[in-house]
């Protein structure tokens, strides 16, 4: 019987350092699975490369010799000793690898419990695999079941639904302060890492148009190319606040860029409009006066880390629910895989009614007088017998009870109807 094996290394298991050494780009995973292929206990294979995991599933009809193979197929490949990264390595077998590509699959293993980004690349993964033909029956079936697991668990519970990135938490707040941010108007100060991706956020939400203010003005124009905006000097930021709606800034200066009393002056003239404030950057760069004004909203680093703890926490409560899911589906899959095992009998027994059935239908029909119509009817006939004769014993060769006598009962039909002659 073939079985299922799961190698791999991840972020709780390795430092970035010891990841990097095994990582496989995608040209190189295309020819890593020919040479897994190649080994002699290998007879499918899939490899899914990241940033936080390196992971190699197999179908074998030897578990332990294809855990060595693949252990120093590693090695070998990547040019590092094996007792460099054996110790980093978990094993799983079986059940619990279909439960561990699940889990993956679904970001229940993931750094960031819910991420997106995961699915697609295994997604990738096995596009690759079914593009170098390493795929098979087994695998194909595997994955297709990962994809719809995936889906259910996002779909059925809230593991997806609450910002767990500072950017990201940034828009969900505006959005809650305005309800739609398409049409809002947006001011990048500085150019840090997280608030970029905040704008990058805000711009899929269809805002209207993105200045960016840099003390390098030529930074500035630089940034403001990307998001297709507008470049404005530093010293045009207090003339701006009349117009624009959300403003982010993430600047290393040591004090305020923008004061309570620079914003005060520009309340009456915006008409009552909400302006909200992001701050991502540490010292800070808007003046938390500022929230005493009305219809200015101010939201620093540590208000966002709040936000991010609790939808976080609400992830892992939505997490049990998809864990449910995954025991649920390595139990139906589990049924699927173990049907294999009959799959080869009901072949043979009904290849054989169907070879006892034409011999007798030509014997028939050789010495009776029937049109061609008629003798299409008795075929038709024949067809439906061995279908209905072999409907109950199908039924109970595929049936979860027999697990327990399975190679009993299987034997018994093939003794029975001589399928071994």
């Amino acid at each position: 019987m073939l079985d299922i094996v799961l190698l791999g290394i991840n972020h709780n298991t390795a430092p970035v350092e010891l990841r990097e050494c095994i990582a496989f780009t995608e040209d190189q995973s295309k020819s890593a699975l020919h040479s897994l292929m190649g080994k002699k206990f290998i007879k499918e294979a899939l490899l899914f490369s990241t940033c936080n995991r390196v992971e190699v599933l197999v179908v074998t009809d030897d578990s332990a010799r294809a855990v060595v193979e693949t252990k120093n197929f590693i090695a070998e490949f990547n040019k590092i000793p094996l007792n460099q990264f054996e110790s980093a390595l978990y094993v799983h077998e079986g059940n619990e690898a279909v439960r561990h590509v699940f889990r993956v699959a679904a970001s229940l293993d993931s750094m960031v419990v819910g991420e997106p980004q995961i699915l697609g690349q295994i997604k990738e993964a096995y596009r690759t695999a079914i593009e170098e033909k390493t795929s098979g029956v087994i695998l194909n079936r595997l994955l297709h079941r990962t994809f719809f697991v995936a889906k259910k668990i996002r779909t059925e519970t809230g593991i997806g639904d609450r910002a767990v990135s500072i950017s990201y938490a940034a828009v969900e707040l505006a959005r809650k302060i305005f309800g739609v941010l398409e049409g809002k108007k947006v001011l990048l100060i500085g150019a840090g890492e997280m608030a970029e991706l905040a704008v990058e956020h805000l711009i899929r939400c269809k805002v209207d148009h993105v200045w960016v203010a840099n003390r390098t003005f030529e930074n500035g124009v630089e940034l403001a190319a990307q998001f297709n905006g507008q470049a404005i000097r530093f010293e045009e930021i207090p003339e701006s606040l009349k117009t624009v709606d959300i403003i982010i800034s993430s600047t290393g200066a040591s004090e305020y860029v923008i004061r309570s009393d620079q914003v005060k002056g520009i309340i009456r003239k915006r008409k009552n409009r909400p302006l909200f404030f992001i701050d991502i950057a540490v010292p800070r760069d808007i003046d938390p006066e500022i929230n005493r004004l009305s219809n200015s909203y101010v939201y620093d680093i540590d208000d966002l880390k709040g936000i991010i703890d609790e939808n976080i926490e609400d992830r892992h409560k939505e997490a049990i629910k998809g864990e449910r899911i995954v025991d649920e589906a390595v139990i139906r899959f589990r049924e699927w895989y173990e049907s294999l095992d009959v799959v080869p009998t009901i072949i043979a027994l009904r290849k054989k009614m169907s070879a006892i059935a034409e011999a007798e239908l030509k014997k028939t029909l050789q010495t009776s007088m029937i049109s061609e119509q008629e003798a299409r009817a008795v075929r038709k006939m024949a067809e439906a017998l061995i279908n209905k004769i072999l409907h109950d014993p199908t039924r109970f060769l595929k049936r979860n009870g027999m697990r327990e006598n399975k190679s009993l009962y299987i034997d018994s039909v093939r003794k029975l109807f001589n399928l071994d002659e």
